[in-house]
Formats: structure tokens, sequence, C-alpha cells
């Protein structure tokens, strides 16, 4: 049960940081390795949006308790699952 409490505050909290992307430029600044990489179009909104949308599937894989079967599909190339 807290397993699934969890994943929803996780969720929750990507789901913010995706809407809320502006509030977050204008209080925390750019991150300069996000405007060294992504370059002009976008760099620090769309990093801080990058980083909400990775939230946001970890708190949906945590909820579902779909944990093992993803890292199992992630690593699968590399272990060679049969």
């Amino acid at each position: 049960m807290s397993q699934i409490i969890i994943g929803i505050a996780i969720l929750a909290v990507g789901a913010y940081v995706v809407i809320k992307t502006e509030w977050f430029l204008n209080n925390f600044g750019r991150i300069s390795w996000f405007e060294a990489k992504l370059g002009s179009e976008g760099g620090s909104r769309l990093g801080y949006k990058l980083i909400g949308v990775i939230l946001i599937t970890l708190g949906i894989i945590l909820t579902t308790g779909s944990g093992d079967n993803f890292m199992r599909w992630l690593l699968a190339p590399l272990l060679k699952y049969n």
C-alpha cells in the first residue's frame, strides 16, 4: 500500500514540474548543462520537462508494481534473457 502512495506522490511531483516549468525556471534559474546540450531549442525549459516526464514514468512504474518487469525489459539486451 505504501508503494502505491509513494508512486502517486512521485507522479504528482513529476506532473507539477511539467506544468509549472516556467515557475521552476524563474526560481531555480537556467541549468548550464541543458543549455549547452539542448541548445536554443528549449534549453532549460526542455530539461525541466524531461525531468518531470522521467518522474512521471517512475511514478507509474512504482504505482503499478512493474519495476521488475521494466528492469528485465530494459536490461534484456545486456543480460541475454531468454
